[in-house]
């Protein structure tokens, strides 16, 4: 197995800055402010042939007894116990502090191996500011930037020492091996194998749930679940293993209204929520019922569509509501998120994990919709007897001709119909074809674009 190393420290010393430089990605969001990173952000890692998974953690407070700061406690402690290595992280800049000693008290205790890494020391690693880490107790403070890559190769070296075989070591590259971190190639496996998991991402407003949700997957708190708008502010992917399929279950940030977004980090979560959307292969909108289908709803069902994503609706809290209620949640699903009539629709109530088995069935074959293979001779023999049940309209002298079909695209599935004047097929004809390839193969959950292409015409041009 691979060794896993943990990164722990106060608020702000540096652990998503080092995290992404040791793998290489820019997974974990960055900012100068205190708190941005609260739940475990894993990550795969490499040094030469030694490969080792890095655990991102929130900043550190043990003593603080209750509120989100005590949640994020609780996915430290839980980062140390599975953690074969910690690397504790101080602020060389900000000195020693008395929580650097209650952290340093905590590790002593876990009885894990730690490392101690003395951030933002770029230029200082003979200074003597570092003298006063050996308070600490933890043996010999290793200078790094993690800004910069300094030192994080020696720190690296340490950490794994004795937990893999040595290897030819390289040195970590300052970028990433390829497009968004992750290593160039081409996929070969379909989703769902161990190599491509199907990528599950869970969208909706704030507070309406989705660490909860991810929780009750999973069977444990792995993400801070805290009734507080805005818990959740980077998007966390988490792998999950369910019937034989091979899943990554991702927890992405709230969406709010634009014009309630105010602070630069919480931009950062909608930019990153959004890039979550768009390369998931299925999305979960939840919904709470007890605040019902807002504007922001639609928004968010909005984007889903556009980026051609298979979507099932999750209507949470289902529990919490009354019967008249649930009748007006009815009413503002058929008006408000009319354009999603294709999605299944879905009563759960995370918290008591009820309805789960349902939607785990809807996303498996919204996702399964979404990929389907649709053969040529079927899509044709599907077009003329649509064509034979009822023509396009007549624009002019001319009526457009469908000639065949085929399918151009998976998720979303694409059907591309060819013939002649097609570019005076109506909205309303192009719909009623979807509804019946729709209809035939029991496209749920999945959005269908249907593209037309005619034929040049060769006398167009005649006598030119």
């Amino acid at each position: 197995m691979k060794p896993v190393i943990a990164l722990v420290g106060r608020p702000n010393v540096g652990k998503s800055t080092l995290f992404n430089r040791i793998t290489k990605s820019r997974d974990a969001i960055v900012a100068d402010f205190p708190g941005l990173t609260r739940d475990r952000h894993y990550g795969d890692a490499r040094l030469g042939e030694r490969e080792f998974i890095v655990i991102d953690t929130g900043g550190f407070e043990p003593e603080r007894p209750a509120g989100v700061v005590a949640q994020m406690a609780r996915q430290t402690r839980a980062a140390v116990a599975e953690a074969d290595a910690v690397v504790f992280v101080v602020d060389v800049r900000a000195g020693l502090s008395a929580q650097d000693h209650d952290i340093a008290r905590f590790l002593r205790a876990a009885g894990k191996r730690v490392v101690l890494a003395v951030n933002k020391a770029e230029g200082m690693a003979d200074s003597p500011a570092l003298a006063e880490f050996h308070e600490l107790g933890l043996g010999m403070p290793h200078p790094v930037s993690a800004a910069h890559g300094q030192g994080v190769r020696s720190l690296l070296e340490e950490a794994l020492q004795g937990l893999l075989p040595e290897g030819d070591d390289e040195a970590p590259e300052d970028g990433p091996e390829g497009p968004d971190g992750e290593a160039t190639g081409a996929d070969v496996e379909p989703p769902g194998s161990a190599a491509r998991p199907i990528r599950l991402a869970v969208a909706g407003r704030p507070n309406a749930g989705k660490s909860t949700l991810i929780n009750a997957w999973l069977g444990e708190e792995r993400l801070v679940a805290f009734d507080q708008p805005g818990t959740t502010r980077d998007a966390i992917h988490v792998p999950f293993e369910r019937d034989g399929r091979h899943f990554e279950l991702i927890d992405t940030a709230g969406l709010r209204r634009k014009g309630r977004v105010f602070e630069a980090v919480e931009k950062f979560s909608v930019v990153k929520t959004l890039q979550a959307i768009a390369d998931a292969h299925v999305v979960v909108l939840l919904i709470d019922a007890r605040e019902g289908v807002s504007d922001q709803d639609a928004h968010i069902a909005g984007y889903i569509l556009e980026s051609g994503r298979a979507v099932v609706v999750a209507i949470n809290k289902w529990d919490a509501v009354d019967d008249y209620q649930r009748q007006q949640l009815e009413r503002s699903l058929e008006t408000r998120l009319v354009f999603l009539k294709f999605a299944p629709v879905l009563h759960i109530s995370a918290l008591k994990r009820s309805g789960l088995t349902a939607l785990w069935k809807a996303v498996v074959q919204a996702h399964a919709a979404a990929t389907v293979k649709m053969p040529t001779p079927v899509l044709t023999r599907l077009l003329h007897e649509a064509v034979a049940h009822q023509q396009p309209r007549r624009e002019g002298r001319f009526r457009p001709k469908l000639r065949y079909a085929h399918q151009g695209g998976m998720n979303p599935p694409i059907v591309v119909i060819h013939g002649n004047s097609l570019e005076h097929v109506s909205a309303a004809y192009r719909r009623y074809l979807e509804a019946r390839f729709r209809e035939h193969f029991k496209l749920v959950g999945t959005p269908l674009r249907v593209e037309l292409r005619s034929s040049r015409n060769p006398f167009d041009n005649k006598g030119a």
